[in-house]
């Protein structure tokens, strides 16, 4: 270990990776409903999945501007968690009484509430959420937890997500740096939101495998709306934490610690 790192950092560290690695959303929802959640997929329409795919690509780039441009910069201000836990069950109410066919309407305001919420806890961590490094950083947290459709189930963790969308989000940031949000149909954004959406989808839909299940309403659409927010919420705070600790300590030496924290 480097004897650099305070104990109380190492802590944080430590913590980070707990959020981090475990456990995943389907499990947390597996918990709740008291049933495999491949139950509900099968109750799912037919085409389902493209439906999905084509609401969370939507919803994240629209939430976006929505979530990240409006937040005032105020490094280090206390979060907001239990607010945004309240607000994003309510729409999940609403969506839960609709079941299924709710879900085009329930994901984008979701999505927005989950963004807001991310940036706040960056915002918490010292981050400067008017830097587009950050903004973008905040969109790559609906990635975190989850797997992709093109994933071969060979590797798979943070660091691991992170390195495969440094490339799509370095070529992102360069160009929203010169050019803004004003060319939304670019290759180079479209690109960037197709790599979160693929796996925030995996998510979605394993949300939405859970609202397929018969007994569950309006009631536990809230609380399964709560059980997505406090996933990214727990994904914001320790990829924050991380990213904290890389400004004080250099990327290298906190991926390494990170790596040989048991999970």
């Amino acid at each position: 270990m480097n004897t650099d790192i305070s104990n109380i950092d190492m802590e944080e560290l430590r913590m980070a990776k707990r959020l981090l690695e475990n456990p995943g959303l389907a499990a947390r929802i597996t918990n709740y409903i008291g049933m495999p959640i491949e139950k509900g997929f099968e109750m799912l329409p037919k085409n389902w999945n493209e439906k999905v795919v084509k609401i969370t690509h939507t919803a994240i780039q629209k939430s976006s501007e929505a979530a990240l441009f409006t937040i005032k910069d105020q490094p280090g201000r206390k979060t907001s968690n239990n607010w945004h836990r309240l607000a994003v069950a309510a729409s999940g109410g609403v969506g839960g009484f609709f079941g299924f066919a709710g879900l085009a309407a329930e994901i984008p305001v979701s999505t927005t509430l989950m963004l807001r919420s991310i940036a706040d806890i960056a915002r918490s961590q010292g981050e400067s959420v008017k830097n587009i490094e950050t903004k973008l950083e905040c969109m790559q947290v609906l990635a975190l937890g989850g797997e992709s459709d093109s994933d071969d189930g060979t590797e798979s963790g943070y660091y691991v997500t992170r390195a495969l969308l440094t490339k799509s989000m370095t070529e992102a940031a360069e160009f929203i740096a010169k050019k803004g949000f004003v060319e939304e149909g670019a290759p180079v954004l479209v690109r960037f939101f197709a790599n979160i959406a693929s796996r925030f989808g995996i998510q979605v839909s394993e949300k939405a495998a859970a609202q397929a299940v018969p007994i569950i309403g309006a009631i536990s659409g809230a609380a399964l709306n709560t059980i997505f927010m406090n996933h990214f919420q727990d994904m914001a705070t320790g990829h924050f934490i991380v990213r904290k600790l890389e400004r004080i300590h250099g990327k290298e030496v906190i991926e390494e610690l990170y790596k040989q924290i048991p999970n």
